[in-house]
């Protein structure tokens, strides 16, 4: 069985209505980094306060009515690259010994570092992931561009989101090519033909954005994506934002009462 593609779906849920679909994208994008700015800064430990965190991001998972199946697809598939470096905490020098085999030891100090640092990539994730899903990404952008983030970042991304949808198409033409040529066979040749596909790939994708390139320069572009006309905001923006400080706040107070 070929790779898939199936996690890379983008704001497939922009367009429903809810609270959080009614926030301007600049306000979207403020309470995303400022829940993930809180989650990350949180000392190890501190199991109180993700957990007030923890329910609030599963409130805005029922608010916004994501697609959960492709939700945890991403989840998944960005965990698999996670994994690495959370499986690399688990081997601390400090701490009371728990298990331990030749050289290799798993201490309490270990754990506690590899459940804190798994939470905080969950929770930051999960907010991320529902802010893409949710918001499309020309709103997104113009969010960005709207809060002056600097214009050769916001430039980078929307080359980074055409050059995903050239990819993606290319990948699904040379898939369904295969797939009409009857490929089978043993999982060795299986693979040799899946790298042969992924070097032709890479040539094709490059020569492709290339002649997409040209033609954004031939319609107009100057390296910044046109602003649209966004809702500037009003009362539930404010109330989106204090309510996040608050929670930020109340989860980090916790543990200083």
């Amino acid at each position: 069985m070929l790779l898939h593609v199936n996690a890379f779906h983008l704001d497939i849920d922009s367009k429903q209505f809810s609270f959080w679909h009614s926030l301007a994208p600049k306000t979207r994008v403020l309470c995303t980094l400022l829940s993930v700015f809180a989650i990350a800064l949180t000392p190890n430990g501190r199991w109180w306060t993700w957990a007030i965190y923890g329910i609030g991001v599963l409130c805005l998972v029922l608010i916004t009515k994501v697609t959960l199946p492709v939700l945890f697809k991403r989840l998944a598939v960005e965990f698999a690259f996670v994994a690495v470096i959370l499986f690399s905490t688990l081997f601390h020098s400090s701490g009371e010994i728990v298990w331990s085999w030749g050289i290799i030891q798993i201490t309490s100090k270990g754990l506690n570092v590899l459940g804190s640092v798994t939470i905080k990539a969950l929770l930051s994730l999960l907010m991320l992931n529902m802010l893409t899903l949710t918001t499309s990404v020309p709103a997104l952008l113009n969010g960005l561009i709207a809060l002056k983030t600097p214009p050769l970042l916001v430039a980078i991304l929307a080359s980074m989101y055409r050059y995903i949808n050239v990819l993606m198409g290319e990948f699904n033409a040379m898939r369904r090519a295969a797939a009409s040529r009857n490929l089978a066979g043993n999982s060795s040749w299986q693979r040799q033909v899946i790298g042969n596909m992924i070097g032709a790939l890479f040539i094709r994708t490059y020569e492709r954005g290339d002649r997409v390139y040209q033609a954004m320069l031939a319609r107009g572009y100057q390296g910044v994506p046109p602003v649209f006309d966004l809702p500037a905001g009003g009362k539930r923006d404010i109330v989106a934002l204090t309510f996040t400080i608050i929670l930020a706040l109340l989860g980090q107070a916790i543990y200083i009462i």
